[in-house]
């Protein structure tokens, strides 16, 4: 699958200031949406922190979603990659675990939630949702699961996208709700769906 990351970029006018000025955009909406959530983020208030002219955030996006998820692409990338090495039961455990911390502890995990939430009421973002984050993300890990399967290193009775959602899925609930993942809540899943014992 394409990583977020090779998604085809807007093309920006760009010297260093416009990356500098693009960057500053980004960490306000991270900022903001933390502060005040996502129904009272707004581009003028992102402009205004960021040192921008609300223009330039509409040259760049069209809309206060696109600039969130360029937000979570990039620090998804960064503090909660797929790995792309040869993956084993062990690695695929981890990585669950830093997506655990990813959407309970790290303030860019709220902008993933807060996407989660709003394209259930708005088709638009769930399309964009979908088609930018969810969708390449969801192909990635599916690579994952399959490298692991043909290495002998996991064995799921589930198909892979009935696995993925078994294995995230009550790691991303336990973060809707805002209770902490258990202890022990992931290295169960891994032992239970991806190393079933034989009967």
């Amino acid at each position: 699958m394409p990583t977020a990351s090779s998604q085809p970029r807007r093309t920006r006018s760009g010297n260093r200031r416009d990356e500098a000025a693009r960057l500053a955009v980004l960490h306000a909406a991270d900022d903001l949406l933390v502060e005040h959530g996502f129904g009272a983020l707004t581009v003028e208030a992102i402009a205004r922190r960021a040192g921008v002219g609300k223009q330039t955030i509409y040259r760049w996006w069209p809309s206060k979603v696109e600039v969130l998820l360029d937000t979570l692409i990039e620090d998804s990338d960064k503090r909660s990659a797929v790995p792309t090495e040869q993956p084993t039961a062990e690695s695929i455990q981890a990585y669950l675990r830093g997506f655990a911390r990813f959407l309970t502890r790290d303030p860019a995990g709220k902008v993933l939630l807060a996407l989660m939430a709003e394209a259930q009421h708005d088709p638009a973002t769930a399309q964009s949702f979908h088609q930018r984050y969810l969708g390449p993300r969801r192909e990635q890990e599916r690579e994952m699961l399959a490298r692991a399967i043909d290495a002998g290193e996991i064995s799921p009775r589930l198909g892979p996208d009935a696995t993925l959602d078994a294995l995230v899925g009550p790691i991303v609930y336990c973060a809707l709700t805002g209770a902490s993942v258990p202890r022990g809540l992931v290295s169960t899943l891994v032992e239970d769906l991806l190393r079933p014992r034989p009967k």
